[in-house]
Formats: C-alpha cells, structure tokens, sequence
C-alpha cells in the first residue's frame, strides 16, 4: 500500500497518518512500520512506531501472529502459555528482564530523540508488567518476520499553515537559532543547504513539472530567493519553521511572531514569511524534490546512500557541521547535497558516484568511518529513519557497544534461528561483506615489482 493511496483514504475521513516522509509519494505503509520511518512532522508528532497499534506478522513458524502491547495479567497468562507464541514472549521477557541486561539496555540506548539503529528493547517494557513484541517489530527492517497487517491510530491534521523561511548565511548562527525556533513548538522545522538551493534555480522548470505548477508562476514567486542570491550570495542553509492551527489566523500569528523575534536579534539572516500554505508549496518542493532532479539530471551518476540518514543532537550543529563539511571536502568528485530535519538533528547526504570509477569502493570505506565516527563522537545515531541496511549494518556494533549489540545478535537468534529473515542488516554483516555486495566494479588489483 503506497502512502499517497493510504494518505487520499485516510484524508476522506479528516485523519492522517503524520509520520510520513519526503518521499511520501513513492513509499509504502509497510516500509514505513519496517524502518520506523519519520519526516518533517516528526519533530511534533513521532515516528510510525507511536501510530502502531498492533501487527499481524508471519513468524518462523510459518504462521501468522498477531503482536499487541500486552501488561499486567494480560501478560502473565500469555507468558504461562505452552505454544510458539508463548515461548517467544517467555525468551524476550528474559532478554529485557534480566538486571544485567537491563543495565546493559540503559546505558547504551540512543542519545537522541531520533533512531531507527538497531533493536528497540529499551522500548517495549520490562518484560513483567509490559511487553511490547510489535514495537520490537516497528523497526526491526524485516529481520524478525514478514508483517502482513497493521493497525494504525491516525490524528486529525490541522488545516491551516504558514511559515518562517530563515536563510542562514554562517553556519555558526544554527547555535542560537535552533533553541530559538525550538522554544515556539512549531510543527515542522527543516532545511536544506547551498548545494540544494543553487539545484532548485537551476532546474526550476523540471522543479515546476513535479509541482504541476506555471514555470512563469513558480519563477515569479522564486525571485525574491533569485535577487537575494544575486546581490548577497547564496544562503548557507535555509531553515523552514512550519506551524498549523486551527485558522490560518493562528498559524500565521506564529510565525510572524518567530519571524520578528529572528529579524530583530539576528545580523546577516534573512527572514521571509509565507502566509499560507500555498505560498510554502515551492519551500517544501525543494526539500522534497531537489535530490530527485539532481539524481535524473546528473549524466553517468547514480545514488550510492551509504551516510544518508545520521542524528546528532541538535545543540551540536554548529560545531558538528563545519566538521562534517571538512570531510566532505575532501572528496571533490562526489556530487551531494545535505538536506535535513534541524530540529531532531538528523541530516540526509545521500552522494552521487560514477558507478564505473574503479577508487569508489575505497571512497564509500573510508568516508563511511570518517562520518560514523564523528556521529559516534557526538552521541548520534547511524540512522534516524533509513535503517541498518548492509551498508550500516558494520557499524551498529560501534553506535552501541559490545554488549548491546549481543543483546541484538540474541533478539536475532529468538526471531529467526534459520536467518533466512533479511539476513545481515542489523547484525551480522562486516565492511568486508558489505563492500562485496556492492553494485560497483571490483577494486582494480595492484601488481607487485615483479608483475604479479
């Protein structure tokens, strides 16, 4: 089921499902539950696992199951029951009930607000008075079993919207104005940087195709954002706060309100307001759109997503930005652009590579340990919404520990003795192996002094 054919239904009724991503037109419901997928309202609203009500799932047994939360004596007559299922809640109630795993579990559980890393044990319950098996499940990326139902618990959006657009010229700024935006709740707070704007201008009339909009109505309402990049450069990073409410009276009162607290403290950031939602469409085209037509229009390139979906804690910004923007740099061949949810810390590169360049299995190693190890060094996480994948899988272990990730391995083992569940994502998958299954060409061989 596609989200946009889920999200027409739901919208029938006055509900949506708020977790949804920047690619809402292309993924699936289904995709979203298995990654525990977020996006631009998270920062309000959550990911898909708060919207999880139950699942129904084939498990190793072959036969469908249907996973709650259970509590109380709920729970304790299921884990007294001598069936599959009941041997599966007795080992998982064991695993996050025992005191040294659960010491284990709070030490070395996420930093951060957002994570899609790893296994959720540290959010399904003690294992005594709650035990939450389809929460596990939310995120496990299909390595536990084969979800065939879900059940959501959907909200009821606010109509109306309007938003403060703040185009950041130095990215030293972020360290005051991200609290300052945060302190006004607002419903989403985005961005996306120089490399994604100048793509915007560029291809403002593939930009007009996708959003079925005038190429002389969209170029008119970009001019503004064309003569600023014109007289003052282009901004290093344009930040969009987004708030709903019940009138567009309300959601415009709060963002003029943020906009005029930013104007008046702030030198050398440029703030504009777009009173409704119709005058937002083209900032969150550029958000949503800008990689695609980077990605169809680039010659001889293709997407190579191996360090596109990291969290650091969003007071870090200022220094963990320019340090990622270092490394970067020091592959001029990669084509990237860095857009992102700023209010959860969690940025998206995804690169271009020439498939054929022989020196891009090295560059994907390397970079991937350079970025990882920074996210690592600042309490972040390998993957806010995208998952483990093979490419991330490897450096699960390095996010949390030794002894967490055993507790992983052992979720593994309960699920899936046979791994034949999605095996090496999450766990049990090395760089080595990694970089074999790659759709690259091999690394070109070196020959000794004596041609050998």
């Amino acid at each position: 089921m596609y989200f946009r054919d889920f999200d027409k239904e739901t919208k029938k009724k006055n509900l949506e499902l708020p977790s949804y991503t920047a690619s809402r037109e292309l993924n699936t419901v289904g995709g979203m539950a298995a990654n525990n997928s977020g996006g631009e309202k998270n920062l309000k609203y959550g990911k898909t696992a708060r919207y999880v009500e139950g699942l129904e799932v084939v498990l190793s047994d072959g036969q469908v199951h249907t996973l709650v939360s259970l509590e109380g004596e709920v729970l304790q007559k299921k884990l007294q029951e001598q069936s599959f299922e009941g041997e599966l809640y007795r080992k998982v109630a064991a695993l996050v009930g025992t005191p040294a795993h659960a010491k284990v579990i709070e030490k070395n559980k996420p930093q951060v607000e957002k994570n899609s890393s790893g296994y959720a044990v540290w959010d399904i319950g003690d294992g005594k008075t709650k035990l939450n098996l389809a929460r596990l499940m939310v995120g496990a990326q299909g390595t536990l079993g084969i979800i065939t139902k879900i059940h959501f618990k959907l909200v009821h959006p606010k109509p109306y919207a309007s938003m403060a657009v703040i185009f950041v010229k130095n990215l030293s700024q972020l360290g005051e104005l991200v609290p300052e935006v945060l302190k006004y709740q607002p419903d989403s707070f985005e961005s996306y940087d120089d490399h994604t704007f100048s793509i915007a201008m560029k291809y403002l009339p593939e930009l007009a195709t996708q959003m079925k909009s005038g190429l002389l109505s969209l170029g008119i309402s970009f001019l503004p954002e064309l003569w600023m990049a014109l007289t003052g450069g282009i901004p290093k990073l344009v930040l969009i706060v987004e708030f709903r409410g019940d009138t567009q009276a309300e959601a415009l009162q709060k963002a003029q309100k943020l906009a005029g607290e930013v104007a008046h403290n702030k030198d050398h950031v440029s703030v504009r307001v777009a009173k409704t939602e119709a005058q937002a469409r083209k900032y969150w085209a550029v958000r949503r759109e800008s990689f695609n037509l980077l990605r169809k229009k680039v010659r001889g390139k293709r997407t190579a997503p191996f360090i596109d979906d990291f969290v650091v804690p969003p007071h870090t910004l200022p220094e963990f930005l320019p340090k990622l923007q270092k490394v970067m740099a020091e592959y001029p061949s990669l084509t990237y652009t860095i857009a992102g949810h700023v209010g959860d810390g969690n940025f998206h590169i995804i690169p271009l590579v020439d498939p054929n360049d022989p020196t891009i299995r090295t560059t994907i190693d390397e970079l991937s340990h350079k970025v990882y190890d920074l996210v690592v060094q600042y309490h972040g996480s390998i993957s806010g919404e995208h998952n483990d994948g093979l490419i991330r899988t490897p450096y699960v272990e390095k996010m949390f520990g030794p002894e967490m990730y055993g507790l992983f391995m052992e979720v593994k083992k309960i699920f899936d003795p046979q791994n034949i569940f999605n095996p090496g994502k999450k766990v049990g998958t090395t760089f080595s192996d990694a970089l074999a299954k790659l759709d690259l060409p091999p690394q070109p061989s070196v020959k000794t002094q004596q041609g050998k």
